[in-house]
């Protein structure tokens, strides 16, 4: 009873009350409580009141995605990005070598100097509160994989002069900087790493190590001397020996540093078994044990797929899930399909919102894990 009552008393606050229908004050609707808490009319009471309320503050809240796949960028794409209820989100731009790296920048201010009436080029924290204001949306531009910078750290300026702000020190795989996380060897940082590292602490490049190795990992996060990002992964206490995964002690040495980790939407990330025990409750599992281990201040979400969800923009077991077999290791678990069903809407972070709200997360908390974490990371690392 004093659940509901406290429950009721957080959502009213909301203004969530039914639009349209008789008053009711607060003292008769938990009168009619206490006189019967389990009725169906006010099990139905509390939930539409719940909805109502994590709808609205959803609306009010900023909304960042930690990583979205942004290949093939077309017109659906922006009628999905339109449902998210986005302010912003990092772009994973393609890669490869530094001429095709920088291709892809251009190619992507283009889209954003093309399209000003919805989106904006983030370079700042305030880019964002910009962009919650003129009902728009930021995109920060990133890549992951450091294969653009060759052995040249001057191509680190010229990258960050054409608009990136984030980068991933390596992929699964080895590369100048560093081991990634499906590599045989579990080196750390190179001499070039390190070099990379303190240059991009200087022009204010975010640090992100999702997809590193290891000992690659754990010493990005000690030798970086700003907040570092983890911005798609997930907890390994709760998908065992997956080399995606971080442990515990690197995401509290990362919350420690002040960074963010953001909560993988991909379903076969999260957990073995998709479709039995591995659902959108799994996921919030990944967010609960983040903040037990790192702290409500240093969790966030994010897809790393496009923006439509997987199965919207095409995603067949023949194109999406057949390549990856020989792309990716055994150790992946790579499986079809490989989405949550509620995450791959694009209404994912409110669904996400609703089960924050159910499992008594406060209304700040989940503006945190919804966005605020991450604007906090940015204003902390990119430079004005």
């Amino acid at each position: 009873m004093n659940t509901q009552r406290r429950n009721l008393s957080k959502l009213l606050s909301l203004g969530a009350l039914f639009t349209g229908q008789a008053a009711y004050s607060l003292n008769t609707i938990l009168e009619s409580i206490d006189t019967d808490p389990n009725s169906e009319f006010n099990k139905q009471l509390l939930y539409n009141i719940g909805e109502k309320g994590v709808e609205k503050l959803y609306k009010k809240a900023i909304v960042n995605d930690g990583l979205v796949i942004v290949r093939n960028w077309n017109e659906e794409s922006f009628k999905a990005l339109a449902k998210t209820g986005y302010t912003g989100f990092n772009a994973s731009v393609v890669s490869g070598n530094f001429n095709r790296g920088m291709e892809n920048l251009t190619k992507w201010q283009n889209i954003i100097k093309n399209n000003s009436d919805k989106l904006i080029l983030a370079t700042s924290v305030d880019d964002y509160y910009k962009a919650k204001k003129e009902d728009k949306v930021a995109v920060m531009l990133g890549f992951q994989n450091a294969t653009m910078l060759g052995t040249s750290i001057k191509n680190l300026d010229t990258l960050y002069d054409a608009g990136m702000r984030w980068m991933q020190l390596t992929y699964n795989q080895r590369n100048y900087l560093g081991d990634g996380s499906t590599e045989r060897t579990n080196c750390g940082l190179s001499d070039f790493g390190v070099e990379v590292v303190d240059r991009m602490n200087e022009l204010g490049i975010i640090v992100d190590l999702s997809h590193c190795g290891e000992q690659t990992t754990n010493e990005g996060i000690a030798h970086s001397k700003a907040p570092v990002s983890i911005n798609h992964s997930m907890c390994e206490a709760l998908h065992k020996n997956h080399p995606r995964a971080k442990r515990d002690e690197q995401i509290k040495a990362m919350a420690d540093k002040g960074g963010v980790m953001g909560i993988i939407c991909l379903g076969y990330m999260i957990g073995p078994n998709l479709g039995t025990d591995t659902t959108l409750e799994t996921y919030v599992d990944h967010i609960d044990h983040a903040i037990k281990i790192g702290g409500i201040d240093h969790v966030g979400l994010a897809t790393d797929y496009p923006v439509e969800g997987l199965e919207a923009n095409g995603a067949t077991r023949e194109n999406w899930y057949v390549p990856r077999l020989t792309r990716f290791k055994p150790s992946y678990k790579v499986q079809w399909p490989p989405w949550i069903p509620e995450l791959d809407k694009t209404s994912r972070y409110l669904e996400v919102a609703k089960v924050l709200d159910k499992r008594g997360y406060s209304t700040g908390d989940i503006e945190k894990i919804l966005g605020l974490n991450w604007l906090r990371l940015y204003k902390e690392t990119l430079k004005p």
